[in-house]
């Protein structure tokens, strides 16, 4: 889902007519997959006659320029960014509480200045065309064996939320011995800029395992391609993908209206059905999703991965250097 250098700009003008008559816009920065940008941003506007002006970048991109612009906001809303950048980040974001705030799983709040939009999941992309179920990875121990030198797909964990999950995941889940286990799965790693790519890599056989999201990978699973998905055996994660209101947003009521939208009962109804994410309403089933009870999680504490993450970027960094 993400990017390191900003993608696109989409900006939209004046309406016909008289020269003072302005279309109603709201500026939106987001790291989100193209496809469901593709088909949620012309059902908001076609619902709410607002029009978005997209950026799209990575997250630690999207982050980078929310502060820089922070005297002057450019931005109204944070569209599709991990939970722990936002939590790390709050105080470039206003807290707002939603229309539907009542119907939220308190499991994905955390911080009033950012809302929970989408349960996302760190799963294994395998191929299974070129590996047979026997050997499939079932844990990321299994990952740091040297066999799988060069056959492992990932983003990179300094500019892509999800591949930052991932690394987050294998730590909590093996404490002391988590940057032991990372670093073999690192060593064994072909980096991409592109977290969305990652799959698309494993489809086409030129990687054999892909670290990605669960909704990612179900897009190929879906089409019929020469992917299956792995829950780790050691455990894994699902947390909030988040939105946020950017402070001094220069279109708040636009952007307080899109984040309403995007936490209704029926887009999030659509994100389950249609794009295979996991819903934040407790009113709305995960249909077609395994259920969590028969998936081993860890536990993903925001607020400790929060107050580190700058830091396990760095060493990340560090051990990219080194291996």
């Amino acid at each position: 889902m993400n990017r390191r250098g900003f993608l696109a700009t989409t900006a939209f003008g004046l309406t016909a007519g008289p020269v003072f008559a302005q279309a109603k816009t709201v500026s939106v920065y987001t790291a989100h997959n193209t496809t469901i940008v593709n088909a949620l941003q012309p059902k908001f506007e076609a619902e709410s006659g607002i029009k978005i002006e997209l950026v799209k970048a990575g997250s630690g991109d999207i982050i980078r320029r929310v502060k820089a612009e922070a005297a002057a906001p450019k931005a109204d809303v944070i569209w599709s960014i991990g939970g722990e950048a936002l939590e790390e980040n709050k105080a470039l974001f206003a807290p707002y509480a939603p229309k539907d705030a009542a119907a939220l799983v308190p499991a994905y709040k955390a911080s009033p200045e950012w809302l929970p939009y989408t349960g996302i999941m760190a799963v294994f992309a395998v191929n299974n065309k070129k590996l047979k179920p026997e050997e499939y990875p079932k844990s990321w121990k299994d990952l740091a064996d040297p066999k799988w030198k060069g056959k492992i797909s990932s983003a990179r964990a300094d500019s892509s939320g999800s591949a930052f999950q991932q690394l987050a995941t294998v730590l909590l889940a093996y404490g002391d011995k988590g940057w032991d286990i990372y670093n073999g799965i690192l060593a064994n790693m072909i980096l991409s800029d592109s977290s969305g790519a990652v799959p698309r890599f494993v489809n086409d056989g030129e990687a054999l395992v892909g670290l990605t999201l669960e909704d990612n990978a179900l897009e190929y699973v879906r089409a019929g391609g020469n992917v299956v998905i792995v829950y780790p055996e050691d455990g894994t994660s699902t947390v909030a993908d988040g939105i946020a209101l950017v402070k001094g947003a220069p279109n708040a009521e636009n952007g307080k209206i899109f984040l309403d939208w995007l936490l209704s009962k029926s887009v999030q109804e659509f994100v389950v059905k249609e794009i295979g994410r996991r819903p934040v309403r407790s009113d709305v089933a995960a249909t077609g999703l395994k259920p969590l009870g028969e998936i081993k999680l860890v536990n993903y504490d925001m607020g400790k991965i929060a107050a580190n993450r700058t830091q396990w970027i760095a060493e990340w960094r560090k051990a990219l250097q080194n291996r």
